[in-house]
């Protein structure tokens, strides 16, 4: 099944990482990237955040001839910007197939599985355990 909307042409990818998720819509245009209604560096203000988006458009090539409009949420910037950038490699897959190699061998096809662990029972955080007290 391709991941196209019919409708404006657009191709869907979704990205995750850690608890942040984005779903990218990606269509032929001019090399516009907004995130949540904002242009890419008033969203992204660290550089390595941008870059991570820059990256995956110049790993295609694509850079100038697509628009890409972004809905990121949960977490904080760096995940963001990671699921991100998962989200347009995937879209720029269903757009046009003859990328996948190029990203694939580029890693930005591949999910980042690091997350936070889970709090346990009786510790003060994942694995944090009380302050043993010799009096």
């Amino acid at each position: 099944m391709s991941k196209v909307d019919q409708k404006t042409g657009e191709a869907l990818g979704t990205g995750r990482r850690k608890s942040s998720v984005a779903r990218v819509r990606v269509k032929a245009g001019s090399g516009n990237v907004v995130v949540n209604g904002k242009p890419m560096t008033d969203y992204f203000q660290t550089a390595g955040a941008q870059r991570q988006i820059v990256d995956t458009l110049n790993a295609c090539g694509v850079a100038d001839s697509v628009d890409i409009r972004i809905t990121a949420s949960g977490g904080g910037t760096t995940g963001q910007a990671g699921a991100c950038k998962m989200g347009i490699a995937r879209a720029l897959v269903n757009f046009d197939t003859e990328h996948f190699e190029k990203l694939r061998d580029g890693g930005f096809l591949t999910r980042d599985s690091r997350m936070k662990e889970r709090k346990k029972p009786g510790l003060h955080g994942a694995r944090r355990g009380t302050q043993f007290s010799k009096r």
